[in-house]
């Protein structure tokens, strides 16, 4: 399964931990946490590809890109081949690390080359800026807000909850979404503003 989290706009390693934490379930084997300035990523790893090298966050070459991962790209090998004959070095055997070589190469066109189910998000250091991508279908989850100027996001709402400074008020549109329909349609959740 795995689960990702995140929050930009401040460093905090307490509290990326404990985004984590709750969502343990989602990856037992291992967990990971990226802190930079006004940045904080963190992974919770069910080990599938590359048991023992694909600890996240994973980074390109010079430590620039960072990404955290939930999903399989199907399409890895075929990308990794082509990333490689562009001059890309690899250190694991991950999908995931194809996914930084190929922002690299095709910026936030990268999306398009995946083929798969996956969630991710991708700090580029040197432009400051985050891409939180998703598969086309919405097989993995990504939820996020923004509270005060401050995107948080994470494949389950509760990761988001442990912000303290995230509103927990209910969507009344989705409420009665739920009790007529017996779902929330998206992209609306339970939570307003999430």
């Amino acid at each position: 399964m795995c689960g990702i989290c995140g929050i930009v706009g401040l460093s905090d390693k307490q509290l990326i931990k404990r985004m984590c934490d709750v969502i343990y379930h989602r990856g037992p084997d291992d967990s990971g946490y990226f802190l930079d300035y006004k940045i904080s990523l963190g992974s919770r790893r069910l080990s599938i590809i590359d048991l023992s090298g694909g600890h996240q966050p994973i980074h390109n070459e010079d430590e620039s890109v960072w990404i955290v991962f939930n999903g399989e790209i199907y399409n890895f090998l075929e990308l990794r081949k082509e990333l490689e004959n562009r001059g890309h070095r690899f250190y694991t055997n991950s999908d995931t690390e194809t996914i930084v070589h190929s922002y690299e190469e095709y910026g936030d066109d990268c999306v398009k080359k995946l083929h798969g189910m996956f969630a991710f998000a991708i700090w580029d250091k040197r432009k400051k800026k985050l891409l939180l991508a998703r598969d086309r279908i919405g097989k993995k989850p990504l939820f996020y807000t923004l509270s005060n100027g401050v995107l948080i996001f994470g494949s389950e709402i509760k990761s988001i909850l442990q912000y303290e400074e995230v509103k927990r008020n209910v969507n009344p549109v989705s409420l009665h979404n739920f009790l007529t329909l017996q779902y929330v349609p998206g992209p609306d959740t339970m939570f307003e503003g999430i």
